[in-house]
């Protein structure tokens, strides 16, 4: 999976330089996360339109085994939803082996409480804060938007998009392979099988009701197949609304680097959604008095 994210990081920053960046601001290394104990300084990156109004916002966590990756590598996401009049916020956070699974979830709570205190200063709306990831970023955008315990007060975020997920069911997954193909993930999620539970979003499912979708390639890893079908059937027996879209023949790779293209079903799902929310969010609210 190394080799794979090396070239995906190859290939989208060799396909950015060629994107117009017309009508859209970029504000980069922006430090949200300050180095505390055991923490360390992490930056973001906001892509915004540069026509001023109040946007939905997206916070989007890369992927790369809990162990690699970097928001650079992704500025042709944040500028090309930025370009659909989407703020994007698009972050580093800590990885492994120097740091473990709990550190990265404390890293992208943070996010969500800079976006829910700056981003107006951005042209974003902090009530319509969502939330995605890909792969082993899907995780842990997953577990930020289900753990109640993260917000006290009530999660601000508005919905999760969940792209080829990895980890919904970590805790069964180690427990079936912590010492054969789940090994190398041990570094990240510790032998510890309390740590395995306590971050696995399965195991928060109704814990919120933040509304979610699921996109899955259908030629994905045989691990995320299984757990994703492990959750979606988790979901349906708790009676908790789950959107799922299926990609047939699309690899997990290529789940993320379709977005590098405008036109594809990945935007359509990701606005769609994000659309669908803030349709449902209006009703509930019903019409300003003015």
């Amino acid at each position: 999976m190394k080799i794979q994210n090396l070239v995906l990081g190859f290939l989208l920053v060799s396909l950015s330089y060629s994107c117009a960046f017309r009508r859209i601001s970029r504000t980069k290394e922006i430090t949200y996360l300050q180095a505390g104990d055991s923490i360390p300084e992490k930056q973001l990156n906001v892509f915004a339109p540069k026509k001023e109004g109040n946007y939905p916002v997206l916070l989007f966590v890369h992927g790369g085994s809990w162990n690699s990756g970097k928001k650079e590598i992704y500025d042709f996401f944040g500028s090309r939803m930025a370009r659909r009049k989407v703020v994007t916020v698009v972050i580093d956070y800590p990885l492994a082996p120097d740091y473990k699974v709990y550190t990265m979830e404390k890293a992208v709570v943070q996010a969500v409480n800079w976006i829910e205190e700056n981003i107006e200063g951005y042209g974003g709306d902090p009530e319509q804060i969502y939330i995605s990831g890909h792969s082993a970023g899907a995780h842990l955008a997953a577990l930020t938007a289900m753990k109640a315990s993260l917000f006290p007060e009530g999660t601000p975020i508005k919905g999760a998009i969940l792209n080829d997920p990895g980890g919904l069911d970590m805790d069964r997954y180690l427990a079936d392979s912590g010492q054969t193909t789940g090994k190398k993930y041990l570094k990240a999620f510790t032998q510890d099988p309390q740590v395995w539970k306590e971050n696995s979003p399965i195991n928060f499912l109704g814990n919120t009701d933040v509304p979610m979708i699921i996109m899955e390639g259908g030629n994905t890893y045989p691990s995320i197949t299984q757990t994703v079908g492990i959750f979606r059937k988790a979901a349906e027996e708790k009676g908790i609304p789950l959107e799922y879209s299926f990609y047939p023949r699309k690899h997990h790779i290529p789940m993320m680097t379709q977005f590098f293209f405008t036109w594809t079903r990945g935007y359509r799902d990701v606005l769609g959604f994000i659309e669908e929310q803030g349709q449902s969010q209006k009703a509930v609210i019903g019409p300003s008095v003015q």
